[in-house]
């Protein structure tokens, strides 16, 4: 029984680990079979910002800056920005207990979300100039920033103090909001891509579909067949968008969906279990999957189906979390450090 309301962001955070969680402590199932690469020959940079004991870094944009957050000495975390040369800043929301750098766009701004001191979350918009923004739907008492586009606008859950409902929102570059709701009890919002297209998941009880919202607000629910579980990650350009679901045995396995509505299921060849975790202009997916002694790898599907396998040197726990549309991936691998993972063209 719940007896105490849950925040936006405690959803929201939850429904992030999921993809996480899944790889460890769900059931085996049986996937299809199909062919993969091997490894791509690919440069790998391992960094930390100064003091770090902990880094993730959840986005990279088009220019190669990425951004994300990283755990000090007192278990603190805070935000960090990557220039492409390598240099790192690193940040915190005025005010802010806790700051997680959720995305950045291609002109470097970096959406995000915060707690104060009494706990509350709240979202951040950090500028290139480094002066922070902060923000909260009207109403809100907890705010969860999950996605910036190349127009500024910002998409995330929040909630209210008059139910445990979360609800969607998009705020865009002047300061207004639109707030939306997906059928259901929740709504959940994961990403947005730059013609202002979001998705993410509604839910309603047990079952968890996921959503398309088009950029007139028009809201399209689907579904993997048989799945009452479909948790789509990202959405690129073009509509498409990636994600995962679970199977009648919990089993959890990878999805493409394409902008025709055409879902594709994506898992790894002979993997016990594979998430997606994001999707690039190209339609290039990157994602974790785990072999049969449930390590964590990180994988790339190319839009002709093909995939490859791949860890940092030394990792026996990869996870990517961004993808940007070069190919170079971000993620945590070598017990807590972050990565960057760029082709040799």
């Amino acid at each position: 029984m719940i007896t105490h309301p849950v925040s936006a962001a405690q959803i929201v955070s939850t429904a992030r680990q999921k993809a996480m969680l899944a790889l460890s402590c769900l059931a085996l199932s049986t996937l299809g079979i199909t062919h993969a690469a091997n490894a791509q020959e690919a440069a790998y940079v391992i960094f930390d910002p100064p003091g770090s004991i902990y880094t993730q870094p959840n986005s990279i944009n088009r220019e190669g800056a990425i951004t994300g957050y990283y755990r000090d000495a007192q278990s603190v975390s805070h935000g960090f920005l990557r220039d492409r040369d390598g240099t790192i800043t690193t940040f915190d929301s005025p005010g802010s207990t806790y700051t997680y750098a959720a995305s950045i766009n291609r002109i470097g701004m970096i959406a995000g979300t915060y707690n104060d001191a009494q706990g509350a979350s709240h979202g951040f918009l950090r500028h290139r100039d480094g002066t922070i923004t902060t923000f909260d739907p009207p109403r809100s008492t907890s705010t969860d920033a999950a996605a910036i586009n190349g127009r500024g606008q910002i998409t995330g859950t929040y909630s209210t103090n008059r139910g445990l409902s979360a609800h969607g929102y998009l705020r865009y570059r002047d300061g207004t909001f639109t707030i939306f709701d997906a059928p259901g009890s929740g709504t959940i919002v994961f990403d947005i891509n730059n013609k202002g297209e979001i998705t993410g998941s509604d839910v309603d009880g047990i079952v968890v579909h996921g959503f398309l919202r088009a950029r007139d607000g028009t809201l399209t629910n689907f579904a993997a067949p048989g799945s009452n579980y479909t948790n789509p990650i990202g959405i690129n350009q073009a509509g498409e968008i990636a994600g995962f679901y679970l199977d009648n045995r919990s089993a959890s396995h990878g999805f493409l969906r394409s902008r025709d509505g055409t879902l594709t299921v994506v898992d790894f060849p002979e993997a016990i279990l594979t998430v997606p975790v994001g999707i690039n202009s190209k339609g290039v997916i990157v994602g974790v999957y785990n072999d049969a002694d449930f390590a964590n790898h990180g994988f790339l599907r190319s839009r002709d189906g093909t995939f490859t396998a791949f860890d940092p040197p030394g990792s026996t726990d990869t996870n990517p979390y961004g993808i940007n549309s070069a190919g170079t991936i971000v993620g945590v691998a070598n017990q807590g450090h972050g990565f960057l993972r760029i082709e040799d063209k």
